[in-house]
């Protein structure tokens, strides 16, 4: 079970920084694919709206209700989604949770700044609520790729 050091390491200042200030917040009108994701352990959720062109992303937008982990992974991706495409946040989803159920490197840039969640490895129970803008993301443009 954590201890009080334990949870005041984990929500530092970055952390909190970062959930703080989510780029993209809101909802797109009208999005080319709408993707909602929920983690059942603790309620998080994350609904994602976004266009594509190419086969990257051209709009997009989150609806962001979860723990400040959660938030601080969905504002680096914010920060970093536009003009990406559906293999770099796969891969940005698959290196970020190698980082937390690994042990592995910090992600590659352009999504490096989840470095700030290293201190989630040891809670578990936090892991899926973290790759959630994520995995909403990648459902999202799966949608769009098939419409295309």
């Amino acid at each position: 079970m954590a201890t009080d050091p334990d949870l005041v390491k984990l929500y530092s200042g970055n952390i909190l920084a970062l959930a703080a200030d989510i780029p993209l917040l809101g909802r797109l009108d009208p999005p080319c694919a709408t993707a909602r994701r929920r983690s059942p352990l603790c309620g998080s959720a994350v609904t994602v709206d976004l266009r594509s062109e190419g086969g990257r992303i051209t709009g997009f937008a989150q609806d962001v209700k979860a723990c400040a982990l959660g938030q601080a992974a969905a504002s680096v991706l914010g920060a970093n989604v536009i003009g990406r495409t559906r293999a770099e946040i796969k891969r940005g989803r698959d290196q970020l949770a190698a980082m937390l159920r690994e042990n592995g490197p910090v992600p590659e840039a352009p999504f490096d700044a989840l470095e700030t969640l290293l201190p989630a490895r040891d809670f578990t129970n936090r892991h899926a609520s973290i790759l959630l803008a994520f995995e909403a993301t990648l459902e999202a443009m799966a949608q769009a790729e098939e419409a295309a």
